[in-house]
């Protein structure tokens, strides 16, 4: 991992996402204490913790296995930190009603995990982070083992968490998707370098350069080799534009055959060939009646939400008509 600087608030919600292999589950295992950093200082608050073992940090940390004793209930493996830690009985017993009566896990707490659904079993994770009442919340990948329907639920319900508690949260996650809807700020990883960090609808707008734009957002933006005229700009430009930018419109100005359409109940995906050489594929989101495989349609691409970007990936702004 490269250089990494980054602050983050106290209460805030903080998802770190990017590709498989880019160094996120690394830097949170450094917040952690699980590495060692070999330069530079981990911060929190005014605690310089960059030597301190994990227990010295006071921080609680949530993996993608939940890691939940399988010989012990709910209650004894939501308890079980308090109780090495020494803390009294009925302090015990207080937190950990209070965190199931949080989380729905009343009914549950004489239960082993062996017995409970993925989605309780990550709420019993959860749960085991809560009672300790760290300074902060270090998840890695917590929902990836769930289905869609239930990742979807437990999402809601971490967003509703936080705002409850208003605990500082860093999450880890690969699935951008997870990261616009959960995130108060999202910070971009690629190859051990954070790309940009910023407000998920910030970054989604306005990304700093070509990685970030293709990442961020499902489909991803279309980019489109670029020749500006009229400007000041770098050789190699491309032009980006989000999929539901482009107007399928018989007055637009860019010709192109319709290759696929996927249709998703509210919307089709419809995938598009350009008539001129060596144009890569561009995707188009339509809410109307969508063309059929083979139709010759026109694109309109509308110069406000066209992003330029240079021949290192760097954006070069928008431009407006």
């Amino acid at each position: 991992m490269r250089s990494v600087d980054l602050r983050i608030d106290d209460g805030e919600f903080l998802v770190l996402v990017g590709p498989s292999g880019c160094g996120k589950s690394t830097l949170l295992r450094l917040i952690a204490g699980l590495e060692h950093a070999d330069a530079g200082r981990i911060l929190i608050g005014d605690d310089d913790v960059t030597h301190q073992p994990p227990q010295a940090r006071d921080l609680a940390m949530v993996f993608q296995s939940y890691a939940l004793y399988p010989h012990m209930s709910v209650r004894q493996n939501m308890a079980y930190g308090l109780a090495v830690r020494g803390t009294p009985q009925a302090t015990i017993d207080e937190r950990v009603q209070e965190a199931g009566a949080s989380l729905q896990l009343e009914a549950l707490l004489d239960r082993r995990p062996s017995q409970l659904s993925g989605g309780q079993r990550q709420r019993v994770a959860l749960g085991r982070a809560i009672v300790r009442r760290p300074k902060a919340f270090l998840l890695d990948e917590p929902l990836s083992n769930l289905d869609p329907s239930l990742r979807a639920h437990a999402r809601a319900e971490l967003r509703q968490l936080h705002q409850r508690l208003r605990a500082t949260v860093v999450y880890v996650t690969h699935d951008q998707e997870e990261a616009m809807t959960l995130g108060g700020r999202i910070a971009v990883m690629r190859a051990g370098v954070l790309e940009q960090v910023g407000a998920p609808l910030e970054v989604f707008a306005r990304p700093q350069n070509a990685f970030v734009a293709q990442f961020i957002g499902s489909p991803a933006m279309n980019l489109i080799p670029a020749a500006v005229v009229g400007i000041d700009a770098p050789p190699g430009t491309s032009a980006g534009i989000r999929p539901h930018h482009v107007a399928i419109d018989a007055s637009g100005t860019l010709p192109a055959i319709v290759e696929l359409v996927e249709p998703r109940g509210h919307d089709a995906l419809v995938h598009l060939r350009p008539s001129i050489a060596n144009a890569p594929p561009i995707v188009a989101i339509v809410t109307a009646s969508p063309p059929s495989p083979g139709d010759t349609v026109r694109l309109a691409l509308p110069r406000e939400h066209i992003q330029l970007f240079d021949e290192h990936g760097r954006s070069s702004g928008t431009r407006r008509a």
